[in-house]
C-alpha cells in the first residue's frame, strides 16, 4: 500500500479507497513533527496543559518578572534582614529624634530617635508574614468548604450561602476594631487569624462556581459512570480544573491583606509596639509629618511598594491563566 499522505492542519489521514477518517485525539497528535511542531505542543509532541502554556506566559510578561524580583526580595529581607542592615530596630537615641540622613543612617531618624531604614527593613518580615499566612488560611479554609459545597450541593450548600452572605455583611475595619481591640498579645497570630475569619467567604464562593461548572465537565460524568468514588473524582479530576481562580484571587487578596494589616496597626488594634511594623511606624510619624516627613516617607512608600507588587503579580497570573485572555 502506498504511503498515505500527512495533511497536519485537519489531522485527516487518507484511507486508501479515496475518502478519508479523522484521527481520534491521541493518534492526530503522533503525526506531529516533534522538532519545530506547531504552536501548543510540547517537545515530545504532545499539547501542552494550561499550567504550562501560564508558565511561558509568565516568563515572556515583563510586569510578572518585576513584580516576582520585588516579592523575592521582601522574602529575603523577612526571613534575614541582617543581609542589608545591621542595626538594631529597638535601639534608639532621644537625642537623635527627627533629625534627617546621614552616614550610616540613610532614612535618618524617627520621633523616637530610632534608625528608620532599620525598621523599615525590619518591618517587611511582619507584612510579608501577614499577607502570606492570612492567605494561606484563608484559601485553605475557602477552597475546602465551598469545593463540598459545590460538588454536594443540598442543604449543606444552602446553609455555607448564607453563612457566606453573613460574614460578607460585616464591615472589615470595623470588624477588626471590634475583634482586635479585646486581644493583648503582640504576635501576628491574632491578626491572621481575624483575616481568616473574614475573608474565607470570598474564595469560598469562588471555589463552589469553579466546581459547579467543573463537575458537568463530560470527563467527571465518564468517570462516575466507571464507579469512581466521590473523594476520587473531587481530588483527581475535578480539583485541578477548578483551582486556577482560587489562585488567581489569592494571589491578588495577598497585597489586600498586607494593606490591611497596616491598616489595623495604625489604629492600634493591629500589632502592637514593640512589635515592628509598617503601620505601627507611620502612625508614629504622623504626629510629626511636617518636622520629619522623612520618617513617614520610607514606610509609606515600602508599604506602597510592596502591595503594588502583589498586585501586578496576581494581575499577571490572572491573564495567564484566563483562557479568555489568550
Amino acid at each position: 500500500m502506498p504511503e498515505q499522505p500527512y495533511e497536519p492542519d485537519g489531522a485527516i489521514a487518507g484511507t486508501g479507497m479515496g475518502g478519508a477518517m479523522d484521527l481520534a485525539a491521541s493518534e492526530a497528535t503522533t503525526l506531529e513533527r516533534v522538532p519545530g511542531g506547531p504552536l501548543g505542543t510540547g517537545p515530545a509532541g504532545k499539547p501542552r496543559s494550561l499550567w504550562s502554556d501560564a508558565w511561558r506566559d509568565l516568563r515572556r510578561n515583563p510586569v510578572f518578572v518585576a513584580s516576582a524580583l520585588v516579592i523575592l526580595f521582601l522574602v529575603l529581607i523577612s526571613i534575614w534582614p541582617s543581609l542589608i542592615t545591621s542595626g538594631n530596630p529597638l535601639q534608639c537615641n532621644l537625642a537623635k529624634a527627627q533629625e534627617g540622613s546621614g552616614p550610616g543612617h540613610p532614612f535618618g531618624y524617627d520621633g523616637q530617635g530610632c534608625d528608620v531604614y532599620t525598621r523599615t527593613v525590619y518591618g517587611a518580615r511582619a507584612s510579608v508574614t501577614v499577607g502570606v499566612c492570612a492567605t494561606l488560611g484563608v484559601a485553605i479554609l475557602g477552597s475546602v468548604l465551598g469545593g463540598l459545597a459545590g460538588f454536594f450541593g443540598g442543604g449543606w450548600d444552602a446553609i455555607l450561602s448564607r453563612a457566606t452572605d453573613i460574614f460578607f455583611a460585616i464591615p472589615v475595619v470595623l470588624g477588626g476594631l471590634v475583634l482586635l481591640s479585646v486581644v493583648t498579645s503582640n504576635t501576628v497570630w491574632p491578626v491572621i487569624g481575624f483575616m481568616v475569619l473574614l475573608g474565607w467567604p470570598q474564595i469560598c464562593r469562588i471555589a463552589r462556581g469553579s466546581v459547579i461548572t467543573a463537575k458537568q465537565n463530560d470527563y467527571v460524568q465518564a468517570a462516575r459512570a466507571l464507579g469512581a468514588s466521590n473523594s476520587r473524582i473531587l481530588l483527581r479530576h475535578i480539583a485541578p480544573n477548578a483551582v486556577a481562580p482560587v489562585i488567581v484571587v489569592s494571589t491578588i487578596a495577598l497585597g489586600t491583606y498586607i494593606a490591611l494589616e497596616a491598616t489595623l496597626s495604625y489604629l492600634g488594634v493591629g500589632l502592637k509596639p514593640p512589635s515592628v511594623s509598617w503601620g505601627i511606624d507611620i502612625s508614629a510619624a504622623s504626629p510629626y509629618i511636617r518636622n520629619a516627613p522623612h520618617a513617614l516617607l520610607w514606610p509609606s512608600g515600602a508599604l506602597a511598594i510592596t502591595v503594588l507588587a502583589f498586585i501586578m503579580l496576581g494581575d499577571a497570573v490572572r491573564d495567564a491563566l484566563d483562557p479568555k485572555l489568550r
